[in-house]
């Protein structure tokens, strides 16, 4: 199984530079122990469960207690059959390039 999750946390009515907010966020994925890779338009988590990934997710959520609104974009690609996280994906398509 795996679960692999891209995910966004940004604060609203705050300053318009958000990434000390973010970096509270990416701190609790990093001392979470998965796999995870920080882009620049959101945070990729690699996990064995939906629980698994939304636990660290609401972890993170929960820094940024003086922020009174948050938007949270999740997308999660959930396979039961068997394990496929970043390397396997990725690898799939490069392959595949001519």
């Amino acid at each position: 199984m795996s679960a692999l999750c891209f995910f966004t946390v940004t604060p609203l009515g705050k300053d318009e530079s958000v990434s000390k907010y973010v970096a509270k966020v990416v701190s609790v994925v990093k001392e979470s122990g998965l796999k995870w890779e920080l882009t620049p338009m959101g945070t990729i988590i690699e996990g064995e469960t939906v629980e698994e990934v939304f636990k660290v997710i609401d972890k993170g959520v929960k820094q940024l207690e003086d922020c009174n609104r948050i938007s949270i974009m999740i997308k999660i690609d959930y396979r039961k059959d068997r394990k496929s996280g970043f390397d396997s994906k990725i690898s799939s398509v490069m392959e595949k390039i001519q």
